[in-house]
């Protein structure tokens, strides 16, 4: 019985230097993790990076880390370790998920495990903060930097003139570290004080006191009554209560639910710019962080006066001027001192329709009577609701106003007599509908005509909209005149984040930035519950005044941003001049503003059936007139559709009447589709007489259309005809052509079966060749054995001779030497001599015989040498 093979595993080859032998790196490749924790023994801060030689991640970050190492090699050591060498003891006593990994160490605490992107710059920011977990703070100005931080910070207040580290430092420096270690992003920043009188200014008495900043919310210091003082509850305390106005977004390229997690959250305003973590100061990002900080900041006395200023914001001339300003301009514009406004956009534009008129409609409670001054009140939803009813009673007079510059009409309120609403209005292109303040703002120096009850007054100034007011008015401290705590006051507060667009922008095309865009900045608004995302114009720089608007825009009850459809940039249609291709940009222009008639067909990619109508619509784009008929189709996954024409079934066909395009038709479901169901559908839909009369030009124009279509018909049937008759000839030729084919088939039969029988012959002949040829072969080796045989008998006989030639050797000289001491006394004994000479006979005779059988032997072997040649 055979036994099974034993499996042959071949060993892994013996690692190799993963980086260089000159890098500033340990490398660490045969996975020495015991020498690693030996040389850990001697730095203060070490750096562990796990690799895998094959891993494509751990290959890519090998040159970041050598950057980050080649700056830091001086203050930290760098060891990497081969981690999937099975003889290693990293990989018996790691069990990693994923390559490669970072670990960092500073002195006996750790490891501090690093998870944002694998850039040298991201690395080394990282690194230096566990390097120097605390900040020092030294100075009020560097306090006052500190705090006004998006990020929320932590300080503490240790006084070291009592000893060389007072009670609770470590504890306080170790806390840092455990933040590092549960956040990665490092989004808590902790810093120090050891003057007094800076503590002081953040109400910090007692040495060991731990503040935590918050800039929209209440300040708070650590509890040590009801909390013990260690570093994990410190820094549990700070996770918990910290203030994350805005946070940064960093996917790690797999799969995560990253976004999808914040995006549920509500609608969320993605910020992409360019993002340098070394850079020691960041414009752009200090100019998003105050549009942040003034969105969340509900409480309108901070928004007035600033916890902290520097010394020059606080001068009594500029607020002095900052008041004067306010007071000229409330006097100018009762209807600026007030809140009570609400943007409302008038239905009555066309879907089809460039422009609409937009107004701005506001409550002032005096009128004629010069206010004093005193506190304003908030107002309330009762107010603005009325308002809109009042409004909407009147707004037909608003329809008609088709005018480039802002009308203001003044209406008394049907609840009191001291109050009178004014609403403000101008016919704007929807292309305008973002309201950017800029240079060519819709809104700047207008012309405005006042009427009260229809009496139009002139007035040198206007009241601009809502998004606009900021470039009259720098700030006017008026919660709907600017975005102070706008998150606050609106049911669709904004969760902002910031993404790194050097290394996150494929997420910036998808939401529809352009590839050719620079510098790399975008924002986007979305909106996940209501499916859509709005984009800010790529045209304008991506500046605080900018964002203000744009989160403006999105906030007001009636938003006038434009919702952002994912348009399909390459259309793949080999017969786009027959069928026309349909995308989001094209849609309008194609089916609305076009004059023909549009049969449309929705589709997609994976729907097998909606490409087997294809053939279809080139048949029946062919015998529509091309004057007044467009066949065109759209593909629904990657092109996006207005809410009233989207559909959840496909294929969908809709027929668009070129004189009433709003009136969309449906081809029936329960209709089979083909050419003529098409056309009967098309002909009918397309005939339908309009809601007017139809006068006798009317009637001729039609006759005349309906006339041509028929001469169109009979010249397409003509062309079917002489195509049939073209393939009947075709299918002729086809037969004789496939009779052929057959008479060939059948010789190829014949063919195939005499070779199959030469086959046969020829494998019977082989088979009596390979008989022959193993017969001949074991007569070869039963010939080999007995030459075989004979060469050993051979070599006994020679060896037998040599014995027997000696032996007559030897007895010949002890006869001579017997016969030379014989001869004097052959006299004396006689008969002693016949007997020696009868010996000697004898002696001679045997010699004589064994010569003669060795010479025998001799010729017997050289005869059968002979014979075996010959053999051969």
């Amino acid at each position: 019985s055979c036994s099974r093979a034993k499996d042959v595993t071949m060993p892994a080859k013996l690692p190799v230097n993963f980086f260089s032998t000159r890098s500033a790196v340990i490398d660490l490749f045969r996975g020495q993790l015991d020498y690693a924790d030996q040389l850990r023994q001697d730095s203060e801060i070490v750096l562990y990076f796990f690799y895998a030689p094959w891993c494509g991640q751990s290959i890519a970050a090998r040159e970041e880390i050598e950057h980050v190492a080649s700056r830091l090699s001086d203050q930290v050591l760098f060891v990497a370790v081969n981690c999937w060498w099975n003889q290693g003891k990293c990989r018996k006593q790691k069990h990693f998920f994923y390559f490669p990994v970072i670990h960092l160490y500073h002195r006996s605490f750790g490891p501090i495990e690093y998870k944002g992107p694998m850039s040298a710059v991201y690395i080394e920011k990282f690194v230096r903060r566990v390097m120097t977990p605390l900040l020092y703070i030294s100075s009020r100005s560097k306090l006052l930097d500190f705090l006004s931080n998006y990020e929320p910070g932590v300080v503490g207040f240790f006084e070291f003139n009592a000893s060389p580290q007072p009670p609770g430092y470590l504890t306080f420096f170790t806390s840092a570290l455990h933040s590092l270690k549960k956040d990665y992003l490092g989004t808590i920043r902790f810093g120090v004080v050891t003057d007094k009188r800076v503590a002081e200014e953040i109400s910090l008495v007692h040495s060991g006191s731990v503040y935590l900043h918050r800039h929209a919310n209440t300040s708070l210091i650590y509890p040590k009554d009801i909390m013990n003082f260690t570093a994990e509850n410190i820094c549990k305390w700070a996770l918990e209560n910290r203030e994350m106005l805005i946070r940064w977004l960093r996917p790690h390229g797999g799969k995560s639910l990253l976004l999808n997690n914040e995006l549920k959250k509500g609608p969320a305003l993605l910020i992409f710019i360019p993002y340098n973590p070394l850079a020691e100061i960041h414009p752009l990002l200090d100019e998003i962080t105050k549009v942040a900080l003034e969105y969340h900041k509900c409480n309108k006395s901070q928004a007035a006066k600033p916890d902290l200023q520097h010394g020059d914001s606080d001068s009594p001339a500029l607020d002095s001027s900052l008041r004067d300003a306010d007071l000229q301009f409330s006097e100018t514009f009762p209807i600026a001192k007030y809140p009570c406004c609400n943007t409302v956009v008038l239905p009555q534009w066309h879907s089809i329709s460039r422009t609409h008129n937009v107004c701005e409609l506001c409550v002032n409670q005096t009128l004629g009577v010069k206010p004093n001054k005193v506190h304003v009140p908030h107002c309330n939803f009762l107010e603005i609701e009325a308002a809109l009813d009042s409004f909407y009673l009147q707004e037909h007079t608003f329809f008609q106003v088709i005018s480039n510059t802002i009308e203001c009409s003044n209406f008394f309120s049907f609840y009191s007599p001291f109050s009178y609403y004014t609403a403000c209005c101008r016919t704007v292109n929807r292309h305008f509908l973002s309201f950017i303040s800029s240079e060519k703002t819709i809104f700047q120096t207008p012309k405005v005509a006042f009427s009260s009850h229809g009496k139009k007054d002139n007035t040198q100034f206007s009241i601009p909209h809502i998004e606009d007011r900021n470039c009259f008015i720098p700030d006017l401290n008026i919660s709907s005149m600017n975005i102070t705590g706008l998150s606050c006051r609106t049911n669709k507060t904004l969760n902002l984040y910031l993404l790194d667009s050097n290394l996150f922008w494929i997420y910036a095309e998808r939401l529809g930035a352009s590839r050719s865009t620079h510098p790399k900045e975008f924002a986007a608004i979305v909106d996940l519950k209501e499916e859509v995302h709005y984009v800010l114009d790529q045209n304008q720089s991506l500046v605080g005044p900018t964002l203000e608007n744009f989160i403006k825009n999105f906030s007001v009850l009636y938003s006038p941003l434009k919702r952002h459809l994912v348009d399909d940039p390459s259309v793949h249609f080999q017969e786009e001049h027959v069928v026309t291709e349909v995308t989001t940009t094209t849609f309008h222009q194609t089916v609305f503003l076009s004059a023909k008639n549009v049969l449309l067909l929705y589709y997609a990619q994976w729907c097998g059936f909606c490409a087997s109508l294809n053939h279809i619509f080139i048949q029946l784009a062919r015998l529509l007139p091309p004057d007044s008929f467009t066949v065109a189709r759209i593909d629904v996954t990657r092109n996006d559709l207005p809410w009233e024409f989207m559909t959840d079934r496909l294929p969908t066909i809709l027929f668009f009447p070129h004189q009433r395009k709003e009136q969309s038709v449906k081809f029936p479901e329960d209709f089979l589709v083909n050419v003529p169901n098409l056309l009967k559908f098309i002909l009918h839909h397309s005939s339908l007489s309009s809601s007017e009369p139809c006068t006798k030009e009317c009637l001729h124009k039609e006759s005349v259309l309906q006339q041509g279509h028929i001469s169109h018909l009979e010249r397409e049937i003509q062309k079917l005809r002489s195509e049939i008759s073209a393939l009947h000839q075709a299918h002729d030729q086809l037969e004789a052509q496939l009779s052929e084919a057959r008479r060939e088939e059948q010789r190829l039969q014949q063919q195939k079966h005499t070779l199959e029988k030469q086959h046969k012959t020829l494998q019977l002949h082989s088979e009596q060749l390979q008989a022959t040829y193993d017969q001949k072969n074991q007569e070869l080796l039963e010939m080999a054995e007995k030459l075989q045989e004979l060469a050993d008998a051979s070599e006994n006989l020679l060896k037998e001779n040599a014995l027997l030639r000696i032996l007559v050797a030897s007895r010949g000289g002890k006869l001579q030497s017997k016969d030379e001491i014989k001869e004097p006394l052959q006299s004396e004994q006689t008969l002693p001599e016949d007997n020696d000479i009868s010996l000697s006979t004898a002696t001679t005779a045997a010699t004589a015989a064994l010569e003669e059988k060795s010479m025998d032997n001799i010729d017997t072997i050289e005869t059968e040498h002979s014979s075996g040649n010959r053999t051969e």
